[in-house]
């Protein structure tokens, strides 16, 4: 009897170290994982040239779009670690688009990447604000997830430590 209860209690602990351990893998509080993908058609935004961009063309690839704008302050704090993700090597399959919705000139964003010596990322825009309306944002920064079947399985409202170990680590599964 006393051989299956301590059998019992040492099975009642690993179940609970297990639990405890994957609860604490990731303690991103803004980060919301969807229970059920959205599906994501009709994004268009335009590069610095004013050209049209499609969502579809980055298909197959993790994509990060990253809704800015430069008056932000936390987009200011956080598109420095957005950079440094863009820059590693074990994420060649990852694309962050980083879109200005700040109804900015190309020159005001071209400035504001200078200063920050942002040097891996590239600039897009949403002049019309329409894909914040598409993607109900509710403040900058907001950060998208898109898996390789062009699906949103996250988001990220606020701003993080793109660089943060857990967030990485959690990010690669999906890369």
């Amino acid at each position: 009897m006393k051989l299956l209860s301590y059998k019992f209690f040492l099975i009642v602990i690993y179940l609970i170290s297990t639990v405890i351990s994957f609860s604490d893998e990731l303690d991103i509080k803004n980060l919301v994982i969807h229970k059920q993908n959205k599906k994501l058609e009709n994004i268009i935004f335009t590069d610095v040239d004013n050209k049209s961009v499609n969502l579809k063309e980055f298909s197959s690839q993790l994509v990060i779009i990253n809704f800015w704008a430069t008056w932000c302050a936390p987009c200011r704090e956080e598109m420095p670690s957005l950079d440094k993700l863009q820059g590693k090597k074990e994420f060649d399959n990852l694309k962050i688009l980083t879109i200005n919705v700040g109804q900015e000139s190309v020159d005001k964003s071209l400035s504001f990447f200078k200063e920050l010596e942002i040097e891996n990322l590239e600039l897009y825009f949403d002049d019309s604000i329409n894909l914040a309306k598409i993607f109900s944002l509710r403040g900058l920064p907001t950060s998208i997830l898109i898996n390789k079947n062009g699906e949103e399985f996250a988001r990220i409202v606020g701003s993080i430590d793109f660089n943060d170990k857990k967030f990485v680590k959690w990010l690669y599964n999906y890369n």
